[in-house]
C-alpha cells in the first residue's frame, strides 16, 4: 500500500497529515507505527487523518493517532497544523473551520499573519470526566482567587515513595500539571511515566511541568500520553495555563515557552459561557512532502 503524506510542525510537535477526504483510509496499528517510526518510517509525534464529515455546520472530521498507534481524543497543536493543510492543499477556502474530533468539536481560525487560533472549548474540572479517581487521597485545597469562586484541589501523587502535587483536568483530554521552581531542571523523564501511568489516571494522562516566569509568561515542558516528551503540546499549554489561573498565579492572557516555540493562550476563567473557553494561538508550518509504502 502506497500512500501520500504531509510532514508539517506546530512549535516543534511534529506530525505526519493524510488526506482521507477523498476516499476512507484504514491503517492499521503497525501501518500507523511505521509512520510515526523516525528511524523505518516518516517520524512524527502523531498521524493525523482528514476526512469529510457528515453532521451538518461541520466542514471537517479529525482523527488523532500517537505513534504508537493508539487513537486519542484531543491535539491542539495538531489542530493548528489540521487549518493549514486543508486551506494549503485546497480542500477549502475558509479562515474559519470547524472540526470535530473523537469528542470535541473546535474552531479553528487561520490570522492574516499565518498563526491559527484554535477555540479549545472549556476546561473539563469534574474529576469523573477527566478521569480521575481520587479514593484514598486526600488534595490540598487553594483559595481560588481572581475570576474564580471556591477552592481549587491539588491531589498528592506517590511516585515511587515522592509524593508530588498536581492539578487535574481536562482539555478533551486529560493532564496533571505540577510547579516546578526550573523546567530546565524537572525530572521530566523520570516523573513523567510515573504520572502517566498513575493507577489514579484509568485512561493514562499528559503530564505537564510548569514553571512561571511572571504573570503572563510561563516555560512549560510535557510528558505526553503514548508519546513521551514532546517539543510542545498545545493542550498541555492550556492545562498549565487554566491550572495557574484557577490558582491565582496567571492572568488571563499568557505566553507559553516550550521548548520548540512559544504558544499564547487566553481563558478569562468563566465557569460557563463564552468566557469559559480557552484559546491558542500559534505556528503551523508544512515541513516536506512524500510518499511511503506501507
Amino acid at each position: 500500500m502506497r500512500i501520500r503524506f504531509t510532514k508539517m510542525q506546530g512549535a516543534g510537535n511534529d506530525f505526519v497529515v493524510l488526506d482521507a477526504t477523498r476516499e476512507p483510509l484504514a491503517l492499521s496499528t503497525e501501518q500507523l507505527r511505521r509512520l510515526g517510526d523516525r528511524r523505518f518510517g516518516v517520524g512524527a509525534d502523531q498521524i493525523l487523518v482528514v476526512a469529510r464529515s457528515a453532521t451538518p455546520g461541520v466542514d471537517f472530521g479529525y482523527r488523532i493517532f500517537n505513534h504508537s498507534g493508539e487513537e486519542v481524543e484531543h491535539c491542539g497543536n495538531g489542530a493548528r497544523c489540521f487549518v493549514r493543510y486543508v486551506r494549503d492543499k485546497g480542500l477549502s477556502d475558509k479562515t474559519t473551520l470547524r472540526v470535530e474530533t473523537v469528542n470535541n468539536l473546535l474552531e479553528l481560525h487561520l490570522q492574516a499573519d499565518g498563526r491559527v487560533r484554535v477555540d479549545m472549548n472549556a476546561p473539563v474540572f469534574d474529576l469523573p470526566r477527566v478521569p480521575f479517581h481520587a479514593a484514598g487521597l486526600r488534595p490540598h485545597r487553594v483559595a481560588v482567587k481572581g475570576n474564580g469562586k471556591g477552592l481549587f484541589e491539588l491531589w498528592p501523587l506517590n511516585l515511587k515513595g515522592r509524593t508530588v502535587e498536581v492539578a487535574v483536568l481536562s482539555m478533551g483530554n486529560p493532564h496533571a500539571v505540577q510547579l516546578v521552581d526550573d523546567v530546565d531542571a524537572a525530572p521530566v523523564e523520570v516523573q513523567g511515566p510515573l504520572i502517566e501511568h498513575h493507577t489514579s489516571f484509568p485512561k493514562r494522562v499528559n503530564a505537564g511541568f510548569m514553571q512561571i516566569v511572571a504573570r503572563d509568561h510561563i516555560r512549560l515542558r510535557v510528558f505526553e500520553r503514548g508519546a513521551g516528551e514532546t517539543l510542545a503540546c498545545g493542550t498541555g499549554a492550556c492545562a498549565a495555563v487554566v491550572a495557574g489561573i484557577r490558582l491565582g498565579l496567571l492572568d488571563a492572557v499568557v505566553d507559553v515557552d516550550a521548548r520548540g516555540g512559544r504558544l499564547t493562550i487566553e481563558w478569562q476563567g468563566a465557569e460557563d459561557g463564552p468566557g469559559s473557553h480557552v484559546f491558542m494561538t500559534g505556528p503551523a508550518e508544512t515541513v516536506f512532502e512524500g510518499e511511503i509504502e506501507l
